[in-house]
């Protein structure tokens, strides 16, 4: 077997580095996009090297914040991927609406595109105040951008044509208020969210759920760390609950293939199958 590169050997240190020091588990991460986002992060924070690298970050724990932005790298937007929406809105919301109360998991919230978005569909069939949503994500600078409900007022007209296609009731505009370069999302949107901290690579299940959206995370796992995940998930959600994944995502070949059985399949949507 031929011995790992000098890069991949700096990568697995650094890696082990970060979760010894802060905690933080990039181990099972895809290797391809970490090396991608580290050799990014070289240029960016200024390091010859990535050993270079490994010394400030356990050194400084701004410099780990500053990697951390890289390493996460947080890309998202409001009804992405319109036909996966439409798909809860039809198949799963009509379900949903028969329980008295609802919790709601979106893992790996990113900066919180997702979360208004399913908040806006939420309250659109009816379930909004009856719902607690809670929010995750290893980020906490993406969280407290998620908190605040900010958005690129030049985002809104995409934003408003995947709303429209995602078989939106209302005047997408109705939800935000513009102010300069930013629209200002409706804050009782958020009023039952619960922004929290959590890692799918170290943490835990902390409460039933009847809707897990966990969408362009799991891409850059390993198949080790994305059999955690849906293990999670899985134990995470309710009798016959519902799972919903990007679209590059499947459960093909993983150790809960069985576990699930397509809802809408074409959108990642699927449903926990009976004990």
């Amino acid at each position: 077997m031929n011995a790992p590169d000098s890069i991949t050997i700096e990568l697995r240190l650094l890696m082990e580095a970060i979760y010894l020091k802060y905690s933080y588990d990039f181990r099972d991460y895809s290797g391809a996009s970490q090396k991608r986002r580290v050799l990014h992060a070289l240029h960016q924070m200024d390091c010859a090297s990535i050993s270079e690298l490994q010394s400030r970050v356990l050194h400084d724990p701004d410099a780990f914040m500053q990697l951390l932005q890289y390493l996460t790298i947080p890309t998202s937007e409001m009804f992405r991927d319109p036909a996966y929406f439409q798909a809860l809105r039809e198949h799963v919301m009509p379900h949903l609406s028969t329980y008295p109360s609802l919790k709601i998991w979106i893992a790996g919230c990113s900066t919180g595109e997702e979360i208004y978005s399913m908040a806006i569909l939420l309250k659109e069939e009816g379930l909004l105040e009856r719902s607690i949503i809670y929010a995750t994500d290893i980020n906490p600078h993406s969280l407290d951008r998620a908190r605040k409900g900010v958005f690129a007022l030049d985002r809104m007209r995409a934003y408003t044509a995947s709303y429209q296609m995602a078989g939106g009731r209302a005047a997408f505009s109705d939800y935000y208020t513009a102010a300069y370069d930013g629209a200002l999302f409706d804050r009782s949107l958020v009023d039952n969210v619960i922004f929290a901290d959590h890692s799918l690579a170290t943490d835990s299940v902390f409460s039933e759920t009847h809707l897990i959206s966990c969408r362009n995370v799991m891409i850059y796992f390993n198949r080790k760390l994305q059999d955690r995940a849906l293990g999670l998930f899985h134990e995470s959600l309710c009798h016959r609950g519902f799972l919903g994944l990007g679209s590059k995502e499947s459960l093909d070949f993983s150790a809960h293939a069985d576990a699930f059985e397509p809802l809408v399949k074409s959108e990642r949507v699927f449903r926990k199958v009976a004990p």
